[in-house]
């Protein structure tokens, strides 16, 4: 029989924090919240959402902005044996009442400000919920519609209740929280994940990073993504190191405000973040001499990005590969052996394989294939999608769907997803290279490759791109960037579908929705096309 455990205590153990009460655990804004205080908030809302009848293995889902008491009600929830699931507060209201019904959750805790969503679909929701509302809720155009539950106080659950709770004795393989994916390629899955998880939470923050008690960390990302939650709740807590949080959207002047302020020594952001930095001039700033580790995660880091970064700061971005399904990182560059363009080595304790369609290993270096993953931290499966499971989940491994090559020393090189790859004229092609060539391109900001199906049921390339500057001729920048590539690229990667936008559709969490794209490019040409 497995040893009992729970991931809350494992994080913010009472043992270790009674040996450091007052280090301080989260900045926000003006508070300085201490370890003892956060484990004190941490109790309380256990204690409360105990008193509202929340068992074991029933869900609270939280639409929550990051700020200390989301991190005690997200802990709480699995201190008391329950399942914690945090979901992207950048959410459409038929977005929330998939999370709701699908999770079955028993309580929801939600901003003021996302209240009109609930609103709007209450009356679709099929079980039995609680809501309680951070902050001043406005008024809605009818308040009956989110329910009576609806305007009680998330202040109210840990209102008059114990500062001391112990936690519930779990199995290491009990849920303890779900992480849904962020929807790039469609509907959302819950990756189910269970308190033996957490105790991976330190294979890349420390034995990577060097990450110790004395740094602050933060992240341009939300904590209801794998990537924020995994370094900045999950690791820093396990060190005893300082979190940075904000319940702000961070653009550009938002980071830098933030950084200047409270100095983080580790900052973990997503590629486009890095290149709006560039562009707005914040990343040379004096304010960023603070950090001594920036991280690159969520999407590949294109090569010109990372030569551009390191030019203008002289500092390395340390591009990583992590998933939903693993929480933590699975591949790495480690600080001072950047190979620009790869996600680098995995990550310890890590274990990988690239596999053929028929599930074949392949040992040659520089052969393409899918990348598949074993590691402790892996979830269990999708909540309530068998198929997709079966697909993703065999034993101990997880097929990631990322297709990668491994060069003669081990490093990993990413070449899109393996229902992204595409074939033209009988050859597959990655959209990630011509992606490339396209970025290096001058007054290029931002660029997509998809496939979509011509009139003949052919393949054909659409190159979504971004111009880096206003007032750009579409029909004149497109045809440039076409004659730029026909000279760099065999004549088969070069997209006949050229089209420029104001923006690429993004996940909040930065990541390109190439399945919008890829509508578009199968929908009616509302950009320039040259053949």
């Amino acid at each position: 029989m497995h040893a009992r455990m729970n991931a809350a205590d494992a994080l913010l153990s009472p043992q270790r924090i009674g040996q450091y009460p007052g280090r301080t655990a989260i900045l926000f804004h003006d508070e300085r919240i201490g370890y003892g205080d956060l484990l004190a908030r941490v109790n309380r809302f256990g204690n409360g959402l105990a008193a509202l009848g929340i068992e074991r293995e029933n869900r609270v889902l939280m639409m929550l902005q990051d700020s200390p008491d989301m991190v005690a009600a997200w802990l709480a929830a699995i201190k008391i044996g329950a399942v914690s699931v945090a979901v992207n507060v950048r959410s459409s209201a038929q977005d929330l009442l998939y999370f709701i019904n699908d999770s079955r959750a028993k309580v929801l805790l939600i901003d003021a400000e996302f209240l009109p969503l609930y609103a709007a679909v209450a009356a679709r929701v099929l079980l039995p919920l609680r809501v309680f509302v951070s902050g001043k809720a406005k008024a809605l155009q009818s308040p009956a519609d989110a329910g009576d539950d609806a305007r009680q106080s998330l202040a109210d659950i840990p209102r008059g209740q114990s500062d001391a709770l112990e936690a519930a004795a779990m199995s290491p393989d009990d849920m303890a929280f779900w992480m849904y994916t962020s929807g790039t390629t469609g509907t959302s899955k819950a990756a189910v994940h269970r308190h033996r998880s957490v105790l991976s939470c330190l294979d890349f923050a420390r034995d990577v990073l060097g990450a110790t008690a004395k740094d602050v960390l933060f992240s341009s990302t939300k904590l209801f993504f794998a990537y924020a939650n995994s370094n900045c709740l999950m690791a820093s807590f396990t060190l005893g190191a300082t979190t940075v949080l904000t319940d702000e959207w961070p653009d550009s002047a938002t980071l830098a405000r933030i950084i200047e302020r409270h100095r983080p020594t580790m900052f973990f952001s997503v590629p486009t973040v890095y290149r709006n930095l560039l562009r707005d001039g914040f990343a040379t700033a004096e304010r960023f001499a603070s950090i001594r580790r920036f991280v690159c995660a969520g999407e590949r880091l294109p090569g010109p990005l990372l030569e551009r970064w390191q030019s203008a700061t002289g500092k390395d971005l340390i591009d990583a590969l992590g998933t939903t399904e693993t929480i933590f990182m699975i591949l790495a560059n480690r600080p001072g052996e950047i190979r620009a363009g790869s996600s680098g080595k995995p990550t310890p304790r890590t274990s990988v394989e690239l596999r053929d369609a028929d599930g074949t290993v392949i040992r040659e270096p520089g052969k393409a294939g899918v990348l598949w993953v074993k590691m402790d931290a892996l979830a269990e499966r999708y909540w309530n999608q068998r198929a997709r499971s079966n697909a993703a989940f065999a034993g101990p491994w997880f097929r990631t769907g990322d297709v990668y090559v491994a060069d003669g020393d081990g490093y990993y090189f990413q070449e899109g997803r393996a229902d992204d790859m595409l074939k033209i004229s009988g050859q597959w092609v990655s959209p990630a290279e011509i992606e490339d060539e396209v970025l290096k391109l001058p007054l290029v900001a931002d660029a997509a490759v998809v496939g979509a199906a011509d009139a003949d049921g052919l393949t054909r390339l659409s190159l979504f791109v971004v111009a880096g500057e206003s007032g750009v001729s579409r029909g004149k920048f497109a045809a440039r960037i076409l004659d730029a590539l026909r000279s760099r690229l065999p004549v088969y990667k070069c997209p006949r579908d050229i089209r420029v936008v104001d923006e690429l559709p993004r996940t909040a969490t930065g990541k390109v929705q190439r399945y919008k794209l890829r509508e578009q490019a199968g929908g009616n040409n509302n950009g320039q096309h040259h053949g």
